[in-house]
């Protein structure tokens, strides 16, 4: 009988192989996503955006620092705020004193949405700014 770990390993193995073949024929699995936003070292992207590197600032200094990074994709508005509200939290992050406004330790999460030119399917898209800044 294997183990769940076992079993948890073996579909590990099954994914990178899966997804080293596809990269090696210049494919890109729809399930092999980035997992984190760009700049971010705990924010998942959410299944479904992708990142847009070209519009990404990150600036450091002693007193604190500002990243913020976009991404984009064909989903709603709606979803996005019940992944981030639903996610964040998991990585220490609390709601915040307004919208789409997360805090933790003295750093602010904000997340920012407007509406984007649709994708070569004619869907709808949505660009999502994610700016991290002291609070």
């Amino acid at each position: 009988m294997m183990t769940r770990r076992a079993a948890s390993r073996l579909g590990l193995v099954a994914f990178l192989l899966v997804a080293g073949l596809a990269a090696g024929l210049g494919v890109r699995p729809a399930f092999a996503t980035e997992s984190f936003v760009k700049g971010f070292d705990e924010l998942p992207l959410m299944p479904g955006l992708y990142s847009v590197v070209e519009d990404s600032l990150i600036f450091d200094k002693p007193s604190g620092g500002i990243v913020q990074a976009e991404a984009r994709g064909a989903v709603a508005v709606a979803a996005v705020r019940k992944f981030y509200g639903e996610t964040v939290p998991q990585y220490g992050w609390r709601v915040g004193d307004g919208p789409d406004r997360f805090v933790r330790d003295g750093e602010a999460l904000h997340l920012d949405f407007a509406p984007a030119p649709a994708d070569a399917a004619g869907r709808p898209q949505f660009t999502v700014r994610f700016l991290l800044s002291p609070e």
